[in-house]
């Protein structure tokens, strides 16, 4: 099959972009932290096992049912980047940890004790993330002592075990202003850093230091405090992260095809609901517009242009990870070829 031959709007993927973001990210890490991608990225489970084929430890995931299906392709290390509370849900949670290593982040000490009496009912081990709030201000302990203290509880029950530090800085992913990424990035480390002694002072081990994005991977090479990076959007890159110029190549796009002209703009069949615009405008492929209206259906780009009725356009979404979870499958293509296509099974599993 052929890309001219896709009905539009169409999720594609260039196959070698891809690969090379994935080599480029596991070669800069050079093993001093391992890469633990973030399937919202994708949300397609094959991906997530050519992730584990590359050298990834794992795979990281935001919902339980996020898990659930990447557990059923077998994927065996799963980390859970997210508070899990709701009763019926802990419930689901002890018994997935009965079939694959499962992380999840608490915050509590009521959520650790309902983890650990579910878990010692269904006969699994959950390991638990303790997240420490590094400048979101969403989840998250700021005081040391309550940190080491919930710490102390883990250790003291059944069905759980004590894993380490949840340390995200989701708030520095898209800092535009380089150097202060950079300040506040190493003062986030040297907070965390501050606490992994506090708590092995006191006798509690961390075994896994758990953060980072694909806006500050590139910090955590060089042997910092973090053991695992959960970056997930360097695979596709989208409008928003390119303004960063971090090196990573756009290889995710929605083909649209031109379904309007006039001499001052261009209206192509996919709108909000193909192209999610939450971290801004999508951008057509070799044309510097002047400007871009979304509605829901279309997309009217405005600037002079030599675009006709029927053209196909590659279309660099604003957001990679929200305008995946619009679509039910993704093509791999590479040139004029359509190679494979792939189900994102994990679309809307927002429980």
């Amino acid at each position: 099959m052929k890309v001219k031959d896709l009905e539009t709007p169409a999720l594609v993927v260039i196959q070698d972009r891809m690969e090379y973001n994935l080599n480029r990210m596991i070669g800069m890490l050079g093993g001093k932290a391992k890469l633990r991608p973030h399937y919202k990225s994708h949300k397609c489970p094959e991906i997530a096992a050519m992730q584990i084929a590359a050298g990834a430890k794992g795979i990281t995931c935001a919902k339980l049912s996020e898990a659930e299906d990447l557990v059923l392709y077998g994927i065996s290390d799963i980390l859970i980047a997210n508070q899990i509370v709701q009763p019926s849900k802990i419930l689901r949670l002890a018994a997935l940890a009965r079939c694959s290593n499962i992380t999840v982040c608490v915050d509590s000490e009521e959520n650790i004790r309902a983890i650990s009496d579910a878990a010692s009912a269904a006969g699994s081990t959950v390991n638990l993330y303790i997240e420490l709030d590094v400048g979101m201000k969403r989840c998250g302990i700021e005081e040391f002592s309550e940190f080491y203290r919930l710490a102390c509880i883990i250790e003291s029950l059944p069905g759980v075990t004590y894993g380490g530090i949840q340390a995200y800085a989701g708030n520095l992913s898209h800092e535009y202003d380089k150097e202060k990424r950079e300040k506040e990035a190493y003062t986030n480390r040297e907070r965390v850093n501050a606490l992994a002694y506090y708590l092995e002072q006191r006798g509690i081990k961390n075994r896994e230091i758990s953060g980072g994005s694909t806006g500050t991977s590139y910090l955590k090479a060089d042997g910092s405090v973090y053991t695992e990076i959960q970056a997930g959007s360097f695979m596709f890159m989208d409008r928003a992260y390119s303004r960063m110029e971090l090196g990573f190549r756009n290889s995710l796009f929605v083909i649209a095809t031109v379904i309007s002209v006039k001499e001052d703009r261009v209206v192509i069949d996919a709108g909000m609901k193909s192209i999610a615009t939450d971290q801004g405008e999508p951008l057509i492929c070799g044309w510097d517009h002047d400007s871009v209206s979304m509605s829901e259906e279309h997309a009217t780009f405005y600037g002079k242009h030599r675009f006709k009725v029927g053209d196909m356009v590659m279309v660099i979404p604003g957001h990679s990870c929200t305008t995946v979870n619009l679509y039910d499958d993704l093509y791999f293509i590479q040139g004029e070829n359509v190679l494979k296509k792939l189900s994102v099974t994990g679309r809307g599993k927002s429980r």
